[in-house]
């Protein structure tokens, strides 16, 4: 064999280690599919730190696991194995970490607990929310203006048919699913039927009022059903409420929970979302309300979570 040849056999044997070892992550406690562990588990999820307090601490047996940066906790809570961590806050760190839980644990089912901004005039600071559905409402077309005040979508886009603001007209988004993997548009992902009968029985929570000296107007109360958005914006508009609640008959927005709904669906996993209003999304009275009542709302929703959990069989 010449030279010439044993070289190219040799790049070629290595090409092909190469390609079997790409992207497989092989760390300690790692098994041969890429999980942590094999333990059938619900994913609990929060955005940011003060939504996940309240249920560390509830946390039997931690267990901390670091991937990407990002501490995974398994344990139990009310008795129910689960993994717990921070999606990060808005869509798209929503969207990659609910997809790397689901990569590295056996994940059966996803709940999501944390605060949210009010949609709907009948709901107050406090409340907790749980739609059966939730919509990306920031995926829009941004029109151009083909007249004073006038903004028209170009004809070979035939999605953006609900009600527009200004030059913004929702779109539903491209998805697909090992169970439909032809690409379809779709905007509501619905949440899981079965997690919904189960939050639908939740009677006794005692949910706060008061904190650290702040004390709402009102008992919140717990709300299930009806419909929740999410997109990437801190939402803090009066006039945009209003179009928000009119065309998508939201309960509440917030910057996650619409894409961790999608992830859920490609990937054939039932999911729920808790989440309890810590402001009204610019239509309260004077500033931002978020600062001052978060805490009440984040705890509320994980009291709400913590009841789902010991009601789920």
């Amino acid at each position: 064999m010449t030279m010439r040849w044993r070289s190219l056999l040799a790049a070629g044997v290595l090409a092909f280690g190469l390609a079997g070892c790409a992207g497989v992550y092989k760390g300690p406690g790692t098994s041969s599919s890429g999980r942590l562990d094999d333990t059938p588990r619900l994913a609990v999820i929060s955005a940011f730190q003060p939504e996940l307090t309240l249920l560390l601490n509830r946390l039997q047996g931690p267990a901390k696991h670091s991937i990407n940066g990002v501490e995974f906790t398994t344990g139990t809570l009310e008795g129910k194995p689960v993994v717990l961590f921070l999606s990060g806050i808005s869509m798209t760190n929503a969207t990659m970490n609910t997809q790397l839980v689901l990569d590295r644990f056996r994940v059966t089912h996803i709940v999501f607990s944390g605060i949210a901004g009010g949609v709907n005039p009948q709901l107050h600071v406090g409340d907790v929310t749980v739609p059966a559905q939730w919509g990306q409402y920031l995926e829009v077309l941004m029109a151009r203006e083909t007249a004073p005040g006038k903004f028209t979508a170009p004809p070979f886009i035939t999605d953006a048919t609900l009600p527009n603001f200004g030059m913004m007209h929702p779109r539903p988004v491209e998805v697909r699913s090992a169970a439909h993997p032809q690409i379809v548009r779709k905007f509501w992902f619905e949440a899981d039927p079965k997690m919904l009968e189960v939050a639908r029985s939740i009677r006794t929570v005692d949910l706060a009022n008061c904190s650290a000296g702040k004390c709402l107007a009102r008992k919140p109360q717990l709300v299930v059903g009806g419909n929740g958005v999410s997109g990437q914006a801190f939402m803090d508009n009066k006039a945009y409420r209003e179009y928000t609640f009119k065309t998508f008959q939201a309960n509440v927005l917030d910057m996650e929970t619409a894409a961790v709904g999608m992830v859920a669906y490609s990937n054939g996993v039932p999911y729920i979302a808790f989440r309890s209003l810590s402001d009204l999304a610019g239509g309260g009275e004077g500033e931002n309300e978020m600062g001052t009542f978060m805490g009440i709302a984040a705890d509320n929703s994980a009291k709400v979570m913590l009841a789902f959990l010991a009601a789920w069989k």
